[in-house]
C-alpha cells in the first residue's frame, strides 16, 4: 500500500538537489554510508567531466501560469513512457505553531489517506494497479506531493494528485493512526546517536527560529495537534497561487495544459498567508551540549548558521565546502581527521542552504576517548581554510567534480522534477540547468578564501557530543 512509500517521508523532511540534507532525518547516516555512496561515484562524476558532453543544456522547460496562480513547468522527454508529476506547496514546518511542530509533516502525510471521493484503499489500489506512485512529504520550507505512472495513464496521474491536493478528508481514524506511526519514529530516534545529535545541533544553532524542532514535531507538540488543526492549515496554506507544478517525461505541453485546467481548474485562488522573515540569529561564542550514553563511539556534529540558497555567494560556498569536507577520500577533513590520524570512519562537513539561513556542520563518529582530539582537529581545518588560499590542484578537483556529477541530480524523471520545482521555488531561473557550470567554473581561489573567512566561524560554534562522556571528557 502506499502507506508504505511514505513513512519515510514522515521521519522528517529533507530538501534535495544540492541543497542540503538534514541532519536529524539522516541520523547516524550522516557519517559512513553517504561517504561510502559519495566516493564510489567520484570516478564516474571525473570522468563525466573530462570525457562526457552535459547534457544539461538540453533541458528548457516550458513554464505558464494558469488563471488562479498555478505555476507550471514541463520538460518533454520522449525516450521512456513515464510521466513524473511534481507539485511542490510553498509551506513547511517554519509554519508550525511551536505548540503544534510536525503539523505540515502531519498535514502532508495525511493527503493520501482518504479525500471526499476516494477512501485510502481506493487511491492505493487505483495507483497500484497501474504501477505507479504516489506519495507526499513535507520539509522545513515547503511540502511536495507526486505521482509516477505510465505515459498512457497521465490523466490518472493528474487526476490522484489534484485528489489528494485539493480534496483530503482527513478522516479522524486515519489522523489517529498515522500519529502512532510518526510517535513510534520519534520514540525511535532516541536510541539513533546520530538523530539526537542532530535535533539538540538544530535547537542549539536555531534557537527561537521555526528551524529548530524537528519536521515531525515532538511527543507532546503532536499530541496537541486535532484534525481541525489539520484542516485548517490545509484550508489557509494549500493554495494554487502558492503552488509549483512540474511534469517530466513523455507528455506535450499541450496535454499538461489540458490536464491542468480539467484537474487543477476548478482550485480557488486563496490570499497570501501572513509570514513572518525573521533571519535565525548567529551564534555568538562557542556552545555546547554533552548528551550521556552508554556508547562505545561518541559523535560529535558542530556547526553554525550558514546560508540560504538565494545567497550570491552559493557557488563559492559550495566550492569552499568540497574541499572542506564534502568531497569524500579529497576532503581536507578526511585527509587529516581519518587518513593521517586514524580518528574517525568518516568525517563530512555541509552547508544545508534553505530559503532562510540553514546550517552548516561537520559531523563525526570517533572513540569516546579520543572525541578531543577529533574535536582539535576540525577546529584546526576550519582556521586552516580561513588562514591561506587552497592550492590549484584542490581547486581544480573540486570544480572538475561539481560539474562532472551536476547531471546525475537529474538522470530520472523524479530527479528532475524535484529540482525544477525547487528552482522555481528559490528563484534561480530557468537558464540554471546551462547557467550552472558556468557559475562553477568562475570560482577562483580568491572567492573561496573570501567565503571560507566569512561563512566559517571556528572561534563561536555550536558544538553537541553524544556518547560515553567519563570516557569522552569534553566540557561544556
Amino acid at each position: 500500500m502506499m502507506r508504505s512509500l511514505r513513512r519515510e517521508a514522515r521521519g522528517g523532511g529533507r530538501e534535495t538537489e544540492a541543497f542540503g540534507f538534514s541532519p536529524e532525518a539522516r541520523g547516524s547516516r550522516l557519517v559512513a554510508r553517504e561517504f561510502l555512496e559519495r566516493i564510489s561515484l567520484l570516478g564516474v562524476a571525473l570522468s563525466l567531466a573530462l570525457a562526457a558532453p552535459l547534457h544539461a543544456a538540453e533541458i528548457k522547460p516550458h513554464r505558464f501560469v494558469t488563471p488562479n496562480g498555478l505555476t507550471v513547468l514541463v520538460v518533454e522527454q520522449h525516450a521512456l513512457p513515464i510521466v513524473q508529476i511534481q507539485a511542490l506547496v510553498k509551506t513547511g514546518s517554519v509554519q508550525d505553531p511551536p505548540e503544534k511542530a510536525g503539523l505540515a509533516n502531519l498535514t502532508a502525510g495525511l493527503l493520501d489517506e482518504g479525500t471526499t471521493t476516494r477512501n485510502a484503499t481506493q487511491l492505493a489500489e487505483q495507483i497500484e494497479f497501474v504501477g505507479g506512485a504516489l506519495e507526499a512529504k513535507a520539509t522545513h520550507d515547503f511540502t511536495t506531493a507526486s505521482t509516477r505512472v505510465l505515459a498512457k495513464d497521465t490523466e490518472l496521474g493528474f487526476e490522484l494528485l489534484a485528489d489528494v491536493l485539493l480534496y483530503p478528508s482527513f478522516p479522524e481514524p486515519e489522523l489517529e493512526r498515522v500519529k502512532k506511526l510518526i510517535l513510534g519514529e520519534i520514540i525511535a530516534q532516541k536510541d539513533d546517536p546520530g538523530a539526537v545529535a542532530g535535533k539538540a545541533f538544530s535547537q542549539l544553532v536555531f534557537n527561537g527560529h521555526p528551524y529548530s524542532w524537528p519536521v515531525n514535531g515532538t511527543e507532546d507538540t503532536l499530541l496537541a495537534i486535532s484534525r481541525a488543526d489539520v484542516q485548517a492549515f490545509h484550508a489557509r496554506e494549500y493554495l494554487p497561487n502558492r503552488t509549483i507544478v512540474a511534469v517530466v517525461g513523455d507528455v506535450t505541453v499541450e496535454q499538461v495544459r489540458a490536464q491542468i485546467d480539467k484537474h487543477f481548474g476548478s482550485w480557488q485562488k486563496g490570499p497570501e498567508p501572513a509570514r513572518t522573515a525573521a533571519a535565525p540569529a548567529a551564534i555568538d561564542k562557542p556552545v555546547v551540549k554533552l548528551i550521556d550514553k552508554e556508547l562505545t563511539q561518541t559523535t560529535l556534529v558542530l556547526g553554525h548558521v550558514g546560508i540560504s540558497r538565494t545567497n550570491p555567494d552559493f557557488y563559492a560556498v559550495t566550492v569552499m565546502n568540497y574541499i572542506l569536507g564534502a568531497g569524500g577520500f579529497s576532503s581536507r577533513l578526511m585527509d587529516s581527521i581519518r587518513d593521517k590520524q586514524g580518528l574517525a570512519y568518516g568525517v563530512m562537513s555541509q552547508f544545508e542552504p534553505r530559503a532562510a539561513a540553514g546550517p552548516f556542520l561537520v559531523s563525526l563518529q570517533t572513540r569516546n576517548a579520543t572525541a578531543p582530539r577529533a574535536l582539535a582537529g576540525v577546529l584546526k581545518e576550519l582556521n586552516g581554510m580561513k588562514a591561506a588560499p587552497v592550492s590549484a590542484k584542490e581547486l581544480s578537483e573540486a570544480k572538475s567534480y561539481l560539474m562532472g556529477s551536476f547531471p546525475m541530480r537529474f538522470d530520472t524523471t523524479h530527479k528532475l522534477a524535484e529540482v525544477l520545482c525547487q528552482v522555481e521555488f528559490y528563484g534561480l531561473g530557468l537558464d540554471y540547468f546551462t547557467q550552472y557550470p558556468t557559475w562553477i567554473a568562475k570560482v577562483n581561489a580568491d572567492d573561496v578564501l573570501r567565503v571560507a573567512k566569512h561563512y566559517l566561524h571556528p572561534d563561536r560554534y555550536a558544538l553537541v557530543a553524544v556518547g560515553k562522556m567519563s570516557e569522552a571528557k569534553l566540557k561544556e
